[in-house]
């Protein structure tokens, strides 16, 4: 049986004690295979993966880090979020054991309520996927669990005073990328608008414009949900081409955890001119499935 990964994104991405701790409680029982800290975003993403069991002990380990570590009170940064351990999705390595994934994400739920007290909403994209939760701010989402509008799944019907609440769920790979560029704010957000799902553009892409201030760049921060119906090789292209006709540059691009072979093959393909490169062609890959 192959094991499940998880890619929680918790709110801190500058004190690298709070982010080794967490770091250190995730590893306690799942192996932990990446650790991405962003001090603009002020968000950390960690990539682990372990049987269903283990990769729900060693999430709520970390939650519990999480929780007496950060005062989301406290807390600012470009990425949105609605608590301490903002995002928590539970990721099948293949198709069928998304059911495995899903009763995962329950689990942890179900624990993370009972134990942290914290409200917990398990979301079901793309119709309520964590946009539709953090839409407008945590004080949008308090104004609408005030008003009903909102329940959580499980836990408390009210966010936790200094670490909000926690989305989890199922989903499957996605990649994380970030396309930085030399122009305004307004530029990034225009460009994000064009290339994102919501506006027409790519299918499976999920965009914002965000400032990165100690850059002193600006970047589209993507998900790229269905790479296979949405390429990085064809999205880079479509942001240069936005990015030169609103007078800025495209300076450099950044993964955010780890990336599926077939989509790192699929974009070197398309740089060497092979329409047949896939993961299947390879080495590292064949050698793995034996």
């Amino acid at each position: 049986m192959l094991p499940l990964e998880s890619v929680p994104n918790f709110s801190e991405g500058r004190d690298r004690e709070t982010i080794a701790a967490i770091g250190d409680a995730l590893a306690s029982s799942a192996r932990l295979l990446d650790v991405h800290a962003d001090a603009d975003h002020n968000r950390s993403v960690f990539t682990l993966v372990g049987d269903d069991r283990a990769l729900v002990d060693s999430l709520v380990a970390g939650v519990r880090v999480a929780v007496d570590r950060i005062d989301l009170r406290r807390h600012e940064g470009v990425h949105p979020r609605i608590g301490v351990a903002d995002v928590v999705p539970f990721v099948p390595l293949r198709s069928d054991d998304l059911p495995r994934a899903r009763a995962a994400a329950e689990r942890f739920a179900r624990l993370v309520a009972d134990e942290l007290d914290l409200p917990v909403f398990l979301y079901a994209p793309p119709e309520r996927g964590p946009a539709f939760y953090r839409r407008g701010g945590i004080d949008a989402l308090r104004r609408r669990l005030d008003a009903r509008e909102l329940e959580p799944d499980f836990g408390p019907p009210r966010l936790h005073e200094t670490a909000g609440g926690v989305i989890a769920g199922a989903r499957m790979p996605l990649i994380a990328f970030n396309v930085n560029l030399r122009g305004t704010i307004e530029v990034a957000r225009g460009i994000a608008a064009v290339v994102r799902e919501r506006g027409g553009g790519f299918p499976g892409v999920r965009a914002l414009g965000v400032e990165l201030a100690r850059a002193g760049l600006v970047q589209v921060s993507m998900n790229v949900e269905d790479w296979q119906a949405a390429p990085l090789y064809d999205i880079v292209a479509r942001i240069t081409a936005e990015a030169e006709a609103r007078g800025a540059e495209v300076v450099g691009s950044e993964l955010v955890g780890l990336m599926p072979g077939g989509a790192a093959a699929g974009a070197a393909g398309a740089a060497l001119l092979l329409d047949d490169l896939d993961e299947s062609r390879l080495l590292e890959v064949r050698l793995l499935d034996g």
